[in-house]
Order: C-alpha cells, then structure tokens, then sequence
C-alpha cells in the first residue's frame, strides 16, 4: 500500500479540543507548531494533505492558508462522503488515504481508510477503530507523529532523509 493523500481532522487532533471565548464573543484556538513540520514533510514528499471538519472558522481557515494546505472542508457532518469525493478528484481509492481523528463524527472515514489514527487522549470506544494510536495528545503534535508514522511504515522512509 502507498499513502497518496493524508486527512485529518482538527479540533482534538492540531488542538487539544479546548474552545477559548473572551467576553467580546471572540474564538481562540491553541495550535502546536510541531504539527507544522508533518506538512513540511508532506510537501516534501508530494502527498496532499487535506483537513476535514465538524466546525467551520475562520481561525482554521487562516491556519490551512498559513501552512498552504492542500484541501480544506469546513462544517461537515460526513466526512466519509467528501473523502470519497476527493478520491475520485484525485483518482485514488480510500485504501490510499491516511487519516487522524479523535471523535464519534470521525469513526466511519476512520474505518474506511487504509490507514487510520486517532491522539493519544482520544476516548477509548475511538482507538478501538484504528490502526495506531499517537503517544502525543491532539494539540501536543499528534499530527506530526501520524505524519511521521505514515512515512516510516509506508513509504518506507527515514525521517532524517527529509530534513
């Protein structure tokens, strides 16, 4: 199996699932930069990465644009369908398609991938579903451990070679 395309999802997995509100009704969100370098080494790589989400902000929208993320899909309730329709944009089958999630809304795409991952704070009834579970929390650098995960069993690769 080659990994073509790696999804992931963000809040419990580039956050730690906190949602922060001030008294004016502004939205904060906490991301790891470590989680930064698992893209460094996708574009190196040529593997597209693309973010499927329940929640639709501006926030991450500003965080896929800062780090040039290849696809992103906001406020989903199925996240399995629009993988299925990137597939087919993309030509591949879903058996190509590695993906991280951490939530009940993950768990069908989870189990339809040909590699699949959940953070290491994700609840027990989710790692059920996966291949690997990250040592890291979500917003600790879980998604840069997968990344680094997928490179080494997949594509067979030292982690070194990329830096």
């Amino acid at each position: 199996m080659r990994i073509k395309l790696i999804l992931t999802d963000i809040d419990g997995v580039w956050t730690d699932g906190g949602m922060y509100y001030d008294q004016t009704g502004n939205e904060w969100k906490k991301f790891n930069t470590s989680d930064s370098a698992g893209i460094l080494f996708c574009k190196k790589l040529k593997i597209p990465v693309g973010i499927i989400t329940g929640e639709d902000t501006e926030i991450v929208k500003r965080r896929a644009e800062k780090l040039k993320i290849d696809y992103l899909f906001q406020g989903i309730s199925n996240k399995l369908e629009v993988a299925l329709n990137l597939c087919k944009q993309l030509n591949i089958e879903l058996k190509d398609v590695a993906y991280i999630g951490d939530d009940i809304g993950d768990i069908e795409l989870l189990k339809s991938v040909g590699f699949s991952c959940a953070p290491a704070n994700a609840p027990i009834y989710i790692k059920e579903f996966v291949d690997y579970t990250t040592k890291l929390k979500g917003g600790d650098g879980a998604f840069r451990e997968f990344v680094e995960q997928v490179i080494v069993s997949f594509l067979k690769k030292d982690i070194k070679s990329l830096i």
